[in-house]
């Protein structure tokens, strides 16, 4: 059966509400809390050497860029239609492709040209390691887009707060792109400090952040819920978090290559003012 044949059938039988399944995402650099509801011999199904699945993500039309080992269409999105005893499946994706303004409306359609956003749930046992998202312009660079991003802890889904219920964002008052050049020369040579820049703030569940791409941030270990744009750009600046030592080549994930050892273009990354921003929680 033909995709645009799938999604319409599926359409139709839904009464214009898509069944989608669950789309697991695992993270090689993250432990899992183990708050997704998954059963506990399932969180690392896809293998160790995959990390623990610790995402989940939701009506998404972007891939997951996990590097190598990474299916094709892991954190992709499947509609699921039962054509009688069959059971069929498109990706999410395709039939946006196929559809179009039938399923995302006009205005998205004649705006983006595809679904432009995501949400997901990720679960962490620790901190994850501060890092940043790259803005439009930066992204652009190496064919994504910028990714904005908020969170939501939902009391339902933190009956414990795990290891570490605190995040990182931003920089202290007064902190200079010096002080963060010599974090990121550090990289390699052990743990490069780079959160004694930054400061912590405790999480409570039923609260949220709004975080604009171009922040740097270190999200904490409350189960989250986290609406965002359509994009899986990021750099990771902290070489070690926890007990966890991230792989270098991570500190330049989504770099053009001309820029791979420019410790001024990671720099630039950064939306400076706003990261030192006195009035960076308000």
């Amino acid at each position: 059966m033909a995709e645009r044949t799938v999604a319409q059938n599926a359409l139709e039988q839904g009464k214009g509400i898509l069944r989608l399944s669950p789309t697991w995402v695992p993270r090689s650099f993250c432990v899992p809390g183990r708050r997704l509801k998954l059963h506990p011999d399932d969180y690392y199904a896809l293998g160790s050497e995959r990390g623990g699945i610790d995402e989940r993500w939701l009506s998404s039309t972007t891939a997951a860029d996990n590097g190598p080992g990474t299916p094709p269409d892991e954190g992709l999105s499947y509609i699921v239609f039962e054509d009688g005893s069959a059971v069929r499946r498109v990706l999410l994706r395709d039939a946006i492709e196929e559809l179009q303004a039938e399923i995302i409306g006009e205005r998205l359609w004649h705006e983006y040209g595809k679904w432009p956003a995501y949400s997901k749930f990720f679960d962490n046992k620790g901190a994850l390691p501060f890092h940043i998202h790259h803005r439009d312009h930066h992204a652009a660079l190496v064919h994504q887009s910028g990714k904005p991003e908020a969170y939501y802890f939902p009391p339902q889904l933190n009956n414990y707060g795990a290891d570490f219920p605190y995040t990182f964002f931003g920089f202290q008052p007064g902190t200079t792109p010096d002080q963060l050049l010599v974090c990121l020369k550090n990289f390699t040579r052990g743990d490069n400090r780079i959160t004694d820049l930054s400061a912590a703030y405790r999480l409570r569940p039923g609260t949220g952040w709004d975080i604009p791409a171009g922040i740097l941030h270190a999200p904490g270990s409350l189960c989250t819920y986290e609406p965002q744009k359509a994009s899986d750009v990021y750099a990771m600046y902290q070489s070690i978090t926890g007990d966890a030592v991230i792989p270098h080549e991570l500190l330049w994930k989504n770099t053009p290559a001309d820029k791979v050892g420019d410790y001024n273009y990671l720099i630039e990354i950064v939306d400076w003012e706003a990261n030192v921003d006195p009035q960076f929680v308000e």
